[in-house]
């Protein structure tokens, strides 16, 4: 755990992640369409524990940063001060859950897919949202009829293939957490709860 102090904050802005594969994998489809479960829109499973069930947040997410190599995978979250704890203990559980006790459910996995499918007609509504996108296929070395085969691919994964995507890309236990919030209020907590060592850094990252 690496704490950044900021003396009076009224919110704790937790980050929780690890490495995960290149955007160019074989299992992406599998992969987007899991996140879109986990964390990936307003009613995903960690925006809607900690902001609709515990309203602890007034949003939580979690996302894949495209890279060409290894990329991260990260949960964000800004909690209330009092509850930075018990939030970082119920992201961990979502992460933990999706991978083994409570893998994507079928209406889950046909919200991720409508989410990730009924969509695309307004993504290319510019001519830079264009642009982008076929700068992204050159990027990734993606085939050239990527975006035409994409909503076929997307509507044919199943619940075994997202529950599969989980168990291979998402780590519970290598978490590794940023958390930005008020030391003299939450340090303790968070050492107590036995996330694994703390280090004290800085805005830039280095030691304090």
């Amino acid at each position: 755990v690496y704490l950044v102090d900021r003396p009076g904050s009224l919110q704790s802005i937790l980050f929780a992640g690890h490495l995960a594969p290149p955007k160019a994998n074989p299992n992406e489809i599998s992969i987007e369409a899991m996140n879109e479960v986990l964390g990936g829109s307003f009613s995903a499973r960690i925006n809607m524990n900690l902001r609709e069930d515990k309203h602890w947040a007034y949003g939580a997410r979690s996302f894949f940063f495209d890279a060409q190599g290894q990329r991260p995978f990260i949960a964000y979250a800004p909690v209330q001060t009092d509850k930075t704890v018990d939030s970082m203990l119920e992201i961990q559980k979502e992460i933990s859950d999706i991978t083994g006790v409570r893998p994507p459910a079928a209406d889950e996995r046909d919200r991720a897919i409508d989410k990730k499918t009924l969509t695309l007609p307004g993504r290319w509504e510019t001519g830079g949202a264009v642009s982008n996108s076929i700068a992204q296929m050159i990027r990734f070395g993606f085939p050239d009829d990527y975006w035409d085969q994409y909503p076929a691919k997307m509507r044919n994964q199943t619940v075994e293939q997202l529950s599969e995507a989980a168990q291979q890309v998402l780590h519970p236990d290598r978490l590794t957490w940023v958390v930005v919030g008020d030391r003299a209020k939450i340090e303790a907590g968070i050492r107590a709860a036995g996330f694994g060592p703390l280090h004290l850094v800085d805005a830039d990252g280095n030691a304090v």
